[in-house]
């Protein structure tokens, strides 16, 4: 499961020169793209309730059907892109779904015009999803996938850090136009759908590659190997740990910090986040992504148990804070096991079965933690995601051991 070491060639950890044009391009598209998107999620929710009048229930079933589509959608997407044998068409064609939509929101009159455009954005992001991280895969030397998988979340979750500033900051200036903040969303999304059209090609194929016919069929699943499918198992059980951030939010509120104030444990863990990602990947390309991706389970165990025991609103933002290293020592290291043990013409089909169970472990994870706080409090959920990142911990050197010997 484990990238070999480089050369030692690289002058510098981060390697920034020799990564490719086109990975630095899909980057700031991801970057400009979240930033249009969390200026209009970070709003949407008040705007529903307290401009149309939605229900907290109406909310979270427009979030819960939107989640469950991308998931979805993703598995068939990467599997189309290998069949096309071409990643960008579909990639731009998710980004530009999701910017032609974005005017949907200040224009719409009504709960139901909302609902269509929040389902067609996230189903551009389960089509453009798969097929942009098989093609940086595909850009990528095996010796620079961690650094370019690394600064591509690097860049994205800087676009969320950003977007939700960027909107409170037009919120103030606009004398809370909720209308107007949607139009200037619309600006960066446009802006993320050019990039990947000028900026962004395929590479060549090798010789003699020939597009699969039915990727998703069981002969062309039984090629992803049993150490990519030992990737999916231990990422799937770690996953159920990583339950929605949105519980973050909610033990910032328990501990009294004030409601105005609670966003910012998301910014904390998003600033954390994009600091380390690019860092983490590169140092995996040199010293092997096992032992990172170790350290990175290990750093989720202690952030649920500063959260499940913490009492205080230090506490809280010292587990966030733990929570967005871990995020940034495994994600990025995820994707780049499933480009390392994937067949190449079966990568986009490989990441859309990583995005769909690991999304359906997130939804399950969110369920139970969910129930548990209502049952039990924070205590209770912070305590299950620790048992589960133990489980993860255990299991990661026995698939490494597996993998071995395979």
């Amino acid at each position: 499961m484990s990238a070999q070491p480089t050369s030692g060639k690289a002058t510098s950890l981060l390697r920034w020169r020799e990564i490719p044009r086109g990975v630095w391009a899909l980057g700031l598209v991801s970057l400009l793209m979240d930033l249009s998107s969390e200026m209009i999620h970070a709003l949407l929710p008040l705007y529903l309730v307290t401009v149309l009048g939605a229900s907290m229930v109406t909310v979270g079933i427009i979030e819960g059907i939107a989640e469950a589509t991308t998931s979805i959608v993703k598995i068939f997407s990467g599997a189309l892109s290998d069949r096309l044998g071409k990643r960008k068409l579909l990639a731009a064609a998710g980004y530009g779904l999701a910017a032609f939509t974005k005017p949907v929101f200040p224009l719409a009159p009504t709960i139901a015009w909302l609902v269509a455009a929040r389902l067609v954005d996230r189903i551009g992001k389960g089509i453009r999803g798969s097929p942009r991280d098989a093609l940086i895969a595909d850009l990528t030397a095996p010796d620079l996938r961690g650094a370019s998988f690394g600064l591509r979340q690097s860049l994205d979750t800087i676009g969320a850090v950003l977007g939700p500033l960027v909107a409170m900051a037009f919120m103030l200036v606009l004398a809370d136009n909720f209308t107007a903040v949607f139009w200037i969303a619309v600006v960066p999304a446009f802006l993320s759908f050019a990039v990947i059209l000028l900026f962004v090609s395929d590479p060549e194929r090798p010789p003699g590659t020939v597009a699969l016919r039915m990727p998703l069929a069981r002969t062309e699943l039984g090629r992803l190997g049993r150490a990519y499918w030992l990737v999916v198992a231990v990422a799937t059980i770690f996953t159920l740990a990583r339950f929605s951030e949105a519980f973050l939010l909610l033990r910032a509120q328990s501990v009294g910090l004030e409601l105005a104030l609670v966003p910012v444990v998301i910014v904390v863990m998003n600033v954390v986040y994009s600091a380390t990602a690019w860092p983490a990947g590169a140092l995996s390309d040199r010293i092997g992504r096992h032992g990172l991706l170790g350290a990175g389970f290990a750093l989720l165990l202690v952030a649920d148990l500063v959260l499940a025991f913490g009492t205080n609103v230090a506490a809280v933002v010292a587990g966030t804070a733990l929570w967005g290293l871990h995020m940034g020592l495994t994600q990025g290291l995820l994707a780049s096991l499933v480009a390392d043990t994937a067949p190449a013409d079966l990568r986009g089909t490989a990441f859309g079965m990583f995005n769909l169970i690991t999304g359906i472990a997130t939804l399950a994870a969110s369920i139970v933690a969910g129930a548990l706080w209502d049952a039990i409090g924070p205590s209770g959920t912070f305590m299950a995601g620790a048992i589960f990142t133990a489980v993860a911990l255990a299991a990661l050197p026995l698939a490494r051991r597996m993998v071995g010997s395979s």
